[in-house]
């Protein structure tokens, strides 16, 4: 069995889970997912993270939301029942143990197990309602707000104020350029509400 004993699944969806899934653990910068490569399995997300980001022609990204334990990519849900090709890409942030459940088995689950259609049905509206928040964010919010927001969202997620990353990385989920990031986060620096190390930011 390799769902966890604190999952929401019965025991018979949870038995099927464990004999047609794999278990596999990935290290944080791994990407699970490729935009447009075909998608072949769903990621259930046991312990650590991901984050999903969409790309433009360009190769510029930007980050559209995270999975943590327990919860699943909608985005591959979809795209791998309507056999599409990905229209994003998944990334590990955290080193992660992931449950890869075959498309076909997702979607039979659906008619199959009334508690994965429950599952399935509430990741859609969360996942709808923090893809508000990102073009909300975009159209409304000064890039100094939406950077804040980050690093809180990042310090919840790690459970530490301490967040390890670099100025560029940051820049790649914003959209935008390093320097415009530096600058930002120098200034934030100023006011008080976070101290700024080598590939470290600390919120205060």
């Amino acid at each position: 069995m390799i769902m966890q004993n604190n999952s929401p699944f019965h025991s018979l969806l949870k038995e099927e889970v464990s004999i047609y899934s794999e278990l596999k653990k990935f290290a944080a910068g791994t990407i699970i997912l490729q935009e447009e490569s075909y998608i072949k399995a769903i990621p259930l997300v046991l312990s650590g993270s991901l984050k999903v980001v969409r790309s433009d022609a360009n190769g510029h990204e930007i980050l559209l939301y995270y999975i943590t334990a327990g919860e699943s990519c909608i985005m591959s849900f979809l795209g791998g029942i309507h056999a599409e090709t990905s229209k994003i890409k998944a990334i590990v942030e955290e080193d992660a143990e992931i449950i890869l459940i075959p498309v076909e088995k997702a979607t039979e689950w659906v008619k199959k197990f009334p508690e994965w259609s429950d599952f399935i049905f509430k990741l859609y509206h969360k996942r709808f309602e923090e893809l508000l928040l990102v073009v909300n964010a975009i159209a409304f919010q000064k890039l100094d707000q939406r950077l804040h927001h980050l690093l809180r969202q990042k310090s919840e997620m790690t459970k530490s104020k301490e967040i390890i990353i670099t100025h560029q990385q940051l820049a790649e989920e914003l959209g935008t350029a390093r320097e415009v990031v530096s600058r930002i986060a120098k200034q934030m620096e100023n006011e008080g509400i976070i101290q700024l190390s080598r590939n470290k930011i600390t919120l205060l």
